[in-house]
């Protein structure tokens, strides 16, 4: 877990690096790339909207598949629950 941790970290503060440099030097900020982007190809916004979706249920929707670590899984209970025979 601390792997991600650290992988997030990294993410956002490069982010902030790189967007404070922009906006120092008057260059391209994440958000002029993304309409700039958009302008030439207009579906990107509709695929990055499915990607988060499909994402968000994948991470947060708990009725589809059980969140139990595998360790878990192998008692009888939980197998009935989760439709294991």
């Amino acid at each position: 877990m601390v792997i991600w941790a650290i992988w997030l970290f990294v993410l956002v503060a490069s982010f902030a690096v790189l967007e404070g440099w922009a906006l120092k030097s008057n260059r391209m900020t994440l958000s002029r790339f993304v309409w700039t982007v958009t302008k030439a190809w207009p579906p990107l916004p509709f695929i990055a909207g499915f990607v988060a979706g499909f994402l968000a249920c994948h991470f947060f929707w708990g009725g589809i598949v059980s969140f139990a670590p595998a360790s878990i899984l192998d008692r009888p209970a939980i197998q009935e629950t989760v439709g294991h025979e």
